[in-house]
C-alpha cells in the first residue's frame, strides 16, 4: 500500500529556519536518491504522522509530492526526534524503486506466555527490531514470534526467527533476541542464601584451640 504526502520546496536551510517551520506545524526535510540530488523540503507534521502511523509504519512507501503533479517514491529515513516530546524534528526521504530490494528495520513482535513466565521468570528483550533486505512490496509490517515454549534459561536468537516470504534476515545468525531469565532479586537471595551457608560451615570445620587446650584432647 502506497501513500501521498506533499512537500514543500525552497525551504531555507539552517537551524533558525528549521526552528520557524516547527513553529508553523512544519517539519524539514531532505529528499534525495539516485538521479537526485539532495532536495530540501519541508512536509506538514501532522500529514506526516498520519503517514508514518499507517498500518506499513516507518517502512510506509510515500509517494512524495515535490512539484505540481509530480511524485517520486520514497521511504522515511534518519529520523531525528525531540528528546522530550519524542515528535520528529527532521527526517530523510530517500527514493527507492518497486523492483529492486532495500535494507530497513522491521519490529519484533512477541506473541503468547512462555512457559519460563509461569515458572516464575521473565521476558528479557535484548533487540525489537531486525534487519532485513526485501523488494519494498515485500516488507513484513512486523516479525512476529511465539514465545509460548520458551522456558526459564533458554533464548531465541536471529536463525530462530520465522521464515518471511521475499525478505532475508541481514544481521548475525547467533545474534540473540530475546531470552527467559530468573529475576535478579531471586538470583541475589540465593546467592547470600548460599553464602550463609558456605560462613556456616566454615565455622564447624574450622574452630579455634583454645590457649592451653591440648589438640589432642590429652
Amino acid at each position: 500500500m502506497q501513500v501521498t504526502l506533499r512537500a514543500e520546496t525552497g525551504r531555507e536551510r539552517g537551524s533558525r529556519s528549521s526552528r520557524r517551520l516547527r513553529r508553523q506545524g512544519m517539519v524539514p526535510a531532505v529528499v534525495y536518491g539516485r538521479n537526485l540530488q539532495p532536495v530540501a523540503i519541508a512536509v506538514n507534521a501532522r500529514e506526516l504522522y498520519t503517514v508514518l502511523h499507517s498500518d506499513a509504519g516507518i517502512n510506509a512507501l510515500i509517494n512524495l509530492e515535490i512539484d505540481e503533479g509530480a511524485s517520486r517514491l520514497t521511504m522515511a529515513r534518519e529520523l531525528q526526534r525531540h528528546p522530550v516530546r519524542g515528535e520528529i524534528t527532521h527526517l530523510d526521504f530517500v527514493t527507492i524503486s518497486l523492483t529492486e530490494k532495500t535494507r530497513v528495520e522491521v519490529a519484533i513482535e512477541l506473541t503468547g506466555e512462555s512457559e519460563g513466565v509461569l515458572e516464575g521468570g521473565i521476558v528479557e528483550t535484548i533487540r525489537s527490531s531486525v534487519e532485513v533486505e526485501a523488494l519494498p512490496t515485500e516488507i513484513p509490517q512486523s516479525i512476529v514470534v511465539d514465545i509460548t515454549a520458551m522456558a526459564v534459561g533458554d533464548t531465541l536468537r536471529i536463525s530462530d526467527l520465522p521464515v518471511i516470504e521475499g525478505a532475508e534476515y541481514l544481521d548475525d545468525p547467533d545474534d540473540p533476541v530475546v531470552t527467559i531469565v530468573v529475576p535478579a532479586a531471586i538470583v541475589a537471595e540465593e546467592a547470600e542464601e548460599g553464602e550463609e551457608l558456605e560462613e556456616g560451615e566454615e565455622g564447624e570445620e574450622g574452630e579455634e584451640v583454645e590457649e592451653g587446650e591440648d589438640p589432642g584432647g590429652e
